[in-house]
């Protein structure tokens, strides 16, 4: 029985080429490779700076370092993520609170975001970061978003991990039109990838010098940034902060520099086998993911919501039957409070009703650029027998 994921890569011949060429040079890391995929990025989304990383996970701790979260400090997001969207703030040693989802987009609320943003104006609690995830690549309503932080006053990073070739009005995610700071992955299953890696987009040239810092080690070699030492002395660099070695290889580079070339063929292929997803599972007693009219998504990820009230199976007796027969569904995700770490910060199940109500029915079908029609049917088929 084929075994079919809820997303894989795709490697080509170019793209090996790409890596071989790196191996056989003289520098597998911080070579010249890493700045050209930066400039890729820049020139695809629009953004004046792209600082690669080893992992989105390093993208958004650096960018919260960046914006100077810290001790004292509240950075808000949704719990309807992975958890390290939540986590890069813990690691700052700020604290961490959650925004409900929207029923239908199944991102960030931005009424529940409004009314939290009151009532944490009124207690003087409100958060210096907010954190938006455009999840399985649909744009959170970042209009309205970067509204309430001028409002409001807080910065916005956005956590845009499923999102790259997504697009929101007519801006390309990452070119930071409403945020500060945009962070994209290239783990293997999603649009493209490095291996693994991340990336921090800003149009801001200081936070942009500061994420670079942040990368490695918090060390410098410009002249303008070094204290004076005694002439006498050698230094030709120095620490000046406290960093981490989050860089990117060359190596990562290269293929991630190849993938991009096809971007624009992915996003295409997803989008056909969205279509014939919708066209499938229409009459079925399930939800189809719901498009709002300002996005166009990347399809990282296609969820379905089970109409539990008309099946006999609970949600994780279909889930488990999918697995045995081959259809390696996911769930995208457990709310983030719900995990044991953040419960014994004292969250507590029906913190956000909308995110537990998403939990207790959601699952990720397969999604992936070399997704079959015949593989394609195999899921359709499948699902089909197992809610039936």
């Amino acid at each position: 029985m084929k075994k079919i994921k809820y997303g894989r890569q795709e490697v080509t011949k170019d793209d090996i080429d790409s890596v071989v060429k790196v191996l056989n040079s003289e520098l597998l890391t911080q070579g010249p490779v890493v700045p050209e995929f930066e400039d890729a990025l820049c020139n695809f989304t629009g953004a004046n700076y792209a600082v690669a990383s080893n992992s989105a996970t390093s993208a958004l701790h650096i960018a919260c370092m960046a914006l100077e979260l810290g001790p004292g400090d509240i950075l808000w997001t949704c719990p309807n993520t992975f958890v390290a969207t939540s986590n890069c703030a813990i690691y700052c040693g700020a604290s961490v609170d959650f925004i409900d989802i929207d029923p239908l987009s199944y991102n960030i609320s931005i009424k529940d975001l409004e009314n939290k943003l009151k009532a944490a104006k009124l207690s003087g609690k409100l958060p210096k970061i907010v954190i938006p995830v455009h999840l399985s690549g649909q744009p959170c309503q970042m209009q309205e978003i970067n509204n309430l932080s001028k409002e409001y006053g807080f910065k916005i990073i956005e956590d845009a991990s499923h999102a790259i070739g997504a697009k929101y009005k007519e801006s390309l995610v990452g070119s930071c039109e409403y945020s500060d700071i945009t962070v994209f992955s290239f783990h293997p299953v999603k649009i493209i990838t490095t291996g693994e890696g991340g990336a921090a987009l800003t149009n801001n040239d200081e936070i942009a010098n500061k994420l670079r810092q942040h990368r490695s080690h918090g060390i410098t070699s410009n002249p303008n940034e070094m204290m004076q030492r005694p002439k006498k002395e050698l230094w030709n660099y120095q620490q000046i902060t406290l960093g981490y070695n989050y860089r990117m290889t060359d190596i990562c580079a290269a293929l991630g520099i190849s993938q991009m070339k096809r971007l624009s063929e992915i996003i295409n292929k997803r989008h056909a086998i969205a279509r014939r997803y919708d066209k499938e599972l229409s009459s079925l007693p399930l939800s189809i993911p719901w498009q709002h009219p300002d996005t166009f998504s990347s399809y990282h990820l296609y969820i379905i919501r089970l109409d539990l009230d008309k099946i006999t199976k609970t949600h994780p007796v279909i889930h488990d039957e999918l697995l045995d027969l081959g259809i390696l569904v996911n769930l995208h995700y457990i709310p983030v409070y719900r995990q044991p770490y953040y419960e014994s910060m004292g969250f507590k199940a029906g913190y956000c009703p909308e995110s537990e109500s998403y939990h207790r029915d959601a699952l990720s079908i397969p999604i992936y650029p070399t997704l079959t029609e015949q593989e394609q049917s195999q899921v359709i088929t499948t699902l089909k027998k197992v809610i039936f």
